[in-house]
């Protein structure tokens, strides 16, 4: 079985959604369905890289700053295929709407959500996104339906962006055996958010979005 990793992105602007109504592609899986913005990881992307640039290439909206919410598997949704997706949630953007190749945008009023022809298991995660808690969930599909589903709930903590005003993520736990640098260089910032950023074990991590890399990185 083949593992893939994919992203699914939920832009917001106040009381709306922008969902994508897949019905321009025969073949496509989600024929029929509306869907949040994503796709597939790219070799060497993050999924933070990967939600932003999938976001941009299907609606020419340029997000910042996406929120990871959550994390959903789907073993055998394909023929051959196990999909893990990381669910992202981003309220700030620039750009214009385009004309998708994917299907037809549209923002879509919160409360009208589910009303949409959706995912079954869509209609259950959908509003675990405004609770403030992260959520890593298994949905069973079998010939297109939802078979059974599980879910594991963790809560957020406040961590240190939000003093710069962002919400509420998943705080770095720390202990007294790491050793964290905190640069003072303006030069060592994120290069997804522009963020500040911490190191430990030379990796380099974002305080606001969570992109990771290595220090050995150019």
């Amino acid at each position: 079985m083949a593992s893939i990793l994919a992203t699914l992105v939920y832009v917001r602007r106040p009381g709306q959604t922008l969902m994508l109504h897949r019905i321009k592609r025969a073949e496509d899986m989600h024929q029929g369905k509306w869907n949040g913005l994503g796709g597939k990881l790219e070799p060497g992307e993050s999924p933070e890289m990967c939600a932003i640039r999938e976001v941009y290439e299907e609606s020419g909206l340029r997000i910042y700053q996406p929120e990871l919410r959550g994390i959903l598997t789907f073993p055998d949704f394909q023929a051959g295929e196990h999909w893990y997706a990381f669910v992202f949630v981003a309220h700030t953007f620039t750009g214009t709407l385009i004309d998708s190749a994917e299907g037809v945008l549209q923002w879509i009023d919160n409360e009208r959500l589910l009303d949409l022809p959706l995912w079954e298991g869509d209609r259950i995660f959908l509003p675990w996104l405004d609770q403030e808690r992260f959520f890593s969930a298994r949905f069973v599909y079998r010939e297109g339906r939802l078979c059974e589903y599980d879910v594991v709930f963790y809560p957020l903590q406040p961590n240190p962006a939000q003093a710069a005003g962002a919400s509420a993520r998943l705080s770095f736990q720390e202990t007294a055996m790491d050793r964290l640098h905190e640069p003072t260089d303006d030069a060592e910032r994120c290069w997804v958010c522009g963020g500040p950023v911490v190191k430990r074990h030379c990796k380099i991590t974002c305080t606001v979005c969570g992109f990771r890399r290595d220090c050995s990185d150019p």
